[in-house]
């Protein structure tokens, strides 16, 4: 095929997190994703080397992204609960990369930029450590699951509600 891209690697990108969204990660192809950026099915592995090689740029780039929305949040406001917030709204917001960042069985977990950029976001989540992390990803993945459609409002709206309970 003799398609031109200006930017292949971000177009596959693209395709994948648009294909994740779709069909969840596990259904994921490099011949699905040429196809669908109109290429030749041996450009994603030019690129990535395989489905794993894609899915550890996919995560890398959503940690990267994550720390730069959380150390916003944290910069202005200074609230662990905006901090929850800001999660929810990642996840909601970029739905392929989250469904990828937390499954180290699809990616390769060893890669120096992806444990670089984890680390990151790890730190980014401040002082509200491992059980406001975990409270805001429950969430999070419940409202992405669909599991939570009885809620009304926003994700950011509900789960502010659900996280206000929390403090004390």
């Amino acid at each position: 095929m003799a398609y031109h891209h200006g930017d292949l690697r971000r177009a596959l990108l693209t395709a994948a997190a648009e294909a994740i969204v779709e069909s969840g990660p596990a259904a994921l192809s490099l011949r699905d994703l040429a196809r669908r950026a109109g290429v030749s099915h041996a450009a994603p592995t030019h690129h990535f080397g395989d489905k794993k090689g894609l899915l550890t740029v996919l995560a890398t780039e959503g940690f990267e992204e994550l720390s730069a929305a959380l150390n916003a949040s944290w910069e202005r406001d200074g609230s662990l609960l905006e901090l929850g917030v800001c999660y929810v709204h990642f996840a909601v917001t970029h739905r392929a990369h989250f469904e990828v960042m937390f499954r180290p069985d699809l990616f390769h977990d060893d890669d120096a930029g992806l444990v670089a950029a984890r680390g990151e976001a790890r730190g980014a989540l401040k002082e509200g450590g491992l059980s406001g992390w975990s409270i805001a990803h429950g969430f999070a993945t419940l409202w992405n699951s669909g599991a939570l459609s009885h809620l009304t409002g926003t994700p950011e709206a509900a789960a502010r509600e659900v996280l206000c309970q929390l403090s004390p």
